[in-house]
């Protein structure tokens, strides 16, 4: 079953390489969707994977690469989400 998630992530994130690494681990997991930098300092993503394999993504989420200090993760599940690959937008 395809378990999907859209939401934020707030704090230290951008500047870090937390795109990238939202990026890497997801393809790792077998995840696709997206993620982007927003103007007001967050970053949006968007997951779909397996609901064990998402909920480890989310998971490296909070903690984030080594630079990053993540102070907030809010998402919530999707039901309209078909991706082919994780991308990261601009």
């Amino acid at each position: 079953m395809t378990y999907c998630v859209q939401g934020f992530a707030s704090g230290r994130v951008q500047g870090v390489h937390y795109r990238q690494f939202t990026q890497t681990h997801a393809r790792a997991l077998q995840i696709t969707g997206w993620v982007k930098n927003l103007d007001d300092g967050r970053v949006a993503f968007a997951l779909s994977g397996r609901i064990d394999a998402v909920e480890q993504l989310l998971t490296q989420l909070r903690q984030g690469p080594p630079h990053a200090n993540v102070s907030a993760l809010e998402y919530a599940e999707r039901t309209d989400a078909a991706w082919d690959d994780f991308t990261i937008l601009r």
